[in-house]
């Protein structure tokens, strides 16, 4: 303390409060602290006032609130709840940012990506919300919009959500990269539509032949179960198989809409979409979409050299 006046000079305020004399200093310059005082020689004085005063701005401080929002809270311009408020969502936003930078640095690190792919990565990433549902919409206006659906199917596409949502997951956008690359791709468009024309029912009419694969997961689940009991395509027990499942089905008609869907990439697409979504996922039938396109080449040619 000054001897004289019971102040506190600014490096007494410092040691009293464990705050830097040149953060003092500066919060002085900007106004958040006042001096009551000067000495003779124009130091600065500080009450016990000050140091209460102090003391609440390294409070603010320290929660992140930038001297501008300090001060009003010390002007009572403002409340600390509605400053804390603010804080939080500014908070919420740099996390859902940080979330987005870990994903794409992530995704980048798996893929080996070039600067290039990169930038087109962070691009997709941070993409708007508008940005989002227009490549969507554009995707659905170029590949659904070719079938010849009913007007019941056409409107649950129409309602297709595919979307992040407000606070995405690494996963969720690790998956939203990769099908946004997808969705603008003019080749995968081309070839997802081809499968959807050989397995979309027209209206009025019965499903195609090969739709039950896409459409009733127990075809899966069946192929699934017989691989696990170490059946290959070319085995007795797979003809069987295929003619329990098909029975008077044409099978070349069967194994052309398979085929669409495999080159398609139909399998990762609807994987992709459900991690978008946050779905459960089911599990990945690649394999067992392939094993079933043996299988069905080799019942095609047995039928062919029974004749």
């Amino acid at each position: 303390m000054d001897d004289s006046t019971d102040l506190l000079t600014i490096g007494r305020l410092a040691r009293r409060t464990g705050v830097s004399a040149r953060t003092l200093r500066f919060w002085s310059n900007e106004g958040v602290i006042e001096p009551v005082g000067r000495t003779a020689g124009d130091y600065r004085l500080y009450d016990a006032a000050c140091v209460a005063r102090v003391e609440l701005i390294r409070a603010l401080r320290e929660l992140g609130l930038g001297l501008d929002d300090v001060r009003r809270v010390l002007e009572r311009k403002a409340t600390v709840g509605d400053v804390a408020a603010a804080h939080v969502a500014a908070i919420d936003t740099q996390i859902r940012a940080l979330k987005v930078s870990r994903a794409v640095l992530s995704t980048v690190s798996k893929r080996r990506s070039t600067l290039e792919e990169t930038a087109l990565m962070n691009r997709l990433a941070r993409l708007s919300t508008a940005e989002r549902a227009q490549i969507v919409d554009d995707f659905k206006a170029d590949v659904f919009g070719r079938l010849d659906i009913a007007p019941e199917l056409r409107e649950r596409v129409r309602d297709l959500s595919i979307d992040l949502p407000e606070d995405p997951t690494p996963d969720q956008v690790d998956a939203w990269i990769e099908l946004a690359e997808l969705l603008q791709d003019p080749d995968f468009r081309a070839r997802l539509g081809t499968f959807l024309e050989l397995n979309t029912p027209a209206p009025g009419q019965k499903a195609p032949p090969g739709a039950t694969i896409w459409w009733a997961r127990q075809v899966v689940n069946k192929v699934a179960q017989a691989r696990e009991d170490g059946i290959e395509p070319g085995d007795p027990a797979a003809a069987e198989l295929i003619s329990t499942m098909f029975r008077d089905t044409d099978l070349s008609a069967v194994l052309a809409s398979l085929q669409a869907g495999i080159d398609a990439g139909a399998e990762r697409y609807r994987e992709l979409v459900g991690r978008v979504q946050g779905r459960r996922r089911s599990p990945d039938a690649t394999e067992e979409l392939h094993w079933l396109a043996s299988a069905l080449r080799c019942a095609i040619e047995g039928e062919a050299a029974r004749r």
